[in-house]
């Protein structure tokens, strides 16, 4: 069978997703500082002048990276939600799912990032616009999935990320520490509380 020639723009899609895959594994692994455009395109197999042709300067690689990521995660947030079972706790499958998005290599990343815009005034508005639009898309989604809702606006979503995130700040200064979990189950009932189960 013949093999199918690809595009130069598919060829060109692939390697930016090489790339913006790279910048993130990068920044969770040796963090803002030490993540060079240099080392991203070593990860990425691809030459100097092609990173340089998608992505001018490090800001641009690195904040389209996690965005990049964020809308990533955000569809998979969804996917595994869609497939969770009939009978399953939709509250505590939602923390369950939201934790897991929050507590791995795609926090540390943004984490990298915005201890870095903290000192640089134009890095901090870019990455509080990716963050405006990713919690944005988040709370459309928890509108979605929960209709009959009793919280009010964003009021719970946004309760949850904040509850979560700290959570993952404590993670990593202490792996082991045995809060983590009995505030995550705490959560959940709250969730549950919030989130009356009724027909999905």
């Amino acid at each position: 069978m013949a093999r199918v020639r690809r595009t130069q723009e598919e060829r060109s899609a692939t390697m930016r997703v090489r790339l913006l895959d790279a910048t993130v594994a990068c920044l969770a692994e040796r963090g803002y500082a030490r993540t060079t455009t240099t080392e991203v395109a070593r990860r990425a197999r691809v030459s100097r002048g092609a990173q340089l042709h998608h992505f001018p300067t490090k800001q641009a690689l690195v904040t389209t990276a996690v965005e990049h990521l964020f809308q990533r995660r955000h569809d998979e947030f969804r996917a595994a939600f869609a497939r969770a079972p009939a009978r399953v706790d939709r509250a505590s499958a939602a923390i369950d799912l939201l934790w897991a998005m929050i507590s791995g290599p795609s926090f540390h990343a943004w984490l990298e990032l915005v201890v870095a815009a903290r000192t640089d005034a134009r890095l901090r508005r870019t990455v509080a616009g990716i963050t405006r639009r990713f919690t944005g898309s988040v709370y459309q989604s928890f509108r979605e999935l929960f209709p009959d809702s009793r919280a009010q606006g964003d009021t719970a979503p946004a309760f949850a990320f904040a509850v979560l995130q700290g959570l993952a700040l404590d993670r990593i200064a202490m792996p082991d520490a045995p809060h983590i979990g009995h505030v995550i189950d705490r959560l959940k009932l709250l969730g549950s509380i919030v989130v009356p189960e009724g027909p999905r």
